[in-house]
């Protein structure tokens, strides 16, 4: 119940502010991750390129960018959400539309949210697993060595992590 909205006392406009917000804000986090996960990439096995890619006003533009990817990929939600009346009379709810069901609006946007869980997984699987590659090849002194191994656990100890909230996300699904 605590992400129910009823009684919603707080009108259409406000209904899908919010639910679009949150949506943005999610996609954004994923987004960012996932940006944050191939900048670790580039530092690690490439970092005289890193040096050269990875700039104040590049990363800037990076952002600028994401976040208005988040917030174009979150738009249907206007369509999809509204303040609908409850069938017994008790008041009304901040929900998804019978339009929304209806037009398939909202098994579009199902695909799009389970794109937004399913790529970064993907991705980020593959670039930590060739930093984990990378750093477990890399031929130095033992102490190095120690701290490398330490990180190639940390990875995959993330990656696990991440394992477990994809499959938290997509059984609420």
């Amino acid at each position: 119940q605590l992400w129910r909205f009823r009684p919603w006392n707080f009108g259409s406009l406000v209904c899908k502010l919010a639910q679009f917000l949150s949506e943005a804000c999610t996609n954004s986090s994923i987004l960012h991750i996932t940006a944050l996960s191939i900048e670790r990439y580039l530092a690690v096995c490439f970092p005289l390129r890193a040096k050269v890619l990875v700039t104040r006003g590049k990363v800037r533009a990076l952002i600028g960018l994401l976040w208005a990817v988040a917030l174009l990929s979150a738009g249907p939600v206007f369509a999809l959400v509204g303040v609908e009346e409850l069938e017994n009379g008790a008041g009304s709810e901040c929900r998804s539309t019978q339009y929304a069901t209806s037009s398939g609006l909202m098994a579009a946007m199902m695909w799009v949210s389970s794109l937004y869980f399913l790529v970064p997984v993907c991705c980020l699987s593959v670039l930590y697993g060739l930093i984990g590659h990378k750093l477990w090849h890399r031929r130095h002194s033992s102490h190095r060595d120690r701290s490398n191994r330490q990180t190639v656990k940390m990875l995959g100890e993330s990656l696990q992590r991440l394992y477990r909230s994809l499959k938290t996300g997509l059984l609420h699904l």
